[in-house]
């Protein structure tokens, strides 16, 4: 069996990598994929201490199926968003969506 310890550096790397990502990238597309990688790094830490803590418990299991399809709504949302921006502005970049402001 896999130490917790490893799945908890795993996500911690893949959390920093999806958070570095959210801060540098100006795509939008690129965006919602650094979200959901750290959805997924949230998702690997509540199955890892939940396997250590109580193995025969399925919380933690449970709450990442949870976690996993509220990722799947944003995504859609998301998706929903930058297609119809693409369609007014023929670009993607977030730095010039300013279509609420008057």
């Amino acid at each position: 069996m896999i130490p917790a310890s490893w799945a908890v550096i795993l996500s911690a790397l893949l959390f920093a990598i999806g958070l570095f990502g959210l801060l540098s990238r100006r795509n939008a597309i690129a965006i919602l994929m650094c979200i959901e990688l750290m959805l997924n790094a949230a998702n690997i830490n509540l199955v890892a201490f939940s396997r250590a803590v109580t193995p025969q418990e399925l919380t933690g299991q449970v709450f990442a199926i949870f976690v996993m399809a509220i990722a799947a709504a944003e995504a859609a949302v998301g998706l929903a968003i930058v297609i119809a921006l693409y369609r007014n502005r023929e670009r993607i970049v977030v730095d010039e969506v300013d279509l609420l402001r008057w």
